[in-house]
């Protein structure tokens, strides 16, 4: 496995937990804030790491690149809106991107011969 892909793993994975968290606890607390800022800055490493991960289509960027780019829009929305007192902006971005992070890891672990799902069937196995 690349350094590249371990650390959009990890940084994808750190981004599930601590967005869990996130959703459930007390918003605008100053935990809340703390750890959406790490939250997002784990959403900004995954997103910038797969730009270096061109398995599907060797040397060229592929679709899946094109949901990077959209997390990368949606985290400057996100921090726009609420920097803007759009709460109710920032909650329905964070979702979908929460929600888009999600599926995201869920299709990369169901996918044939991605790294997530070889890693899952062997351990099965």
């Amino acid at each position: 496995m690349s350094a590249v892909i371990a650390v959009h793993i990890v940084a994808a994975s750190l981004s599930v937990i601590l967005g869990s968290a996130v959703l459930l606890m007390e918003k605008g607390s100053v935990r809340h804030r703390l750890l959406g800022r790490i939250w997002g800055l784990g959403m900004l490493v995954a997103a910038l790491s797969s730009f270096w991960i061109r398995a599907l289509t060797p040397g060229y960027f592929s679709w899946v690149h094109g949901l990077s780019l959209l997390t990368l829009a949606g985290l400057v929305r996100a921090i726009w809106a609420i920097r803007h007192g759009n709460v109710r902006g920032h909650q329905v971005t964070v979702s979908g991107l929460f929600v888009g992070l999600v599926l995201a890891g869920v299709a990369a672990l169901v996918t044939p011969h991605r790294l997530l799902n070889v890693v899952l069937t062997g351990w099965m196995t």
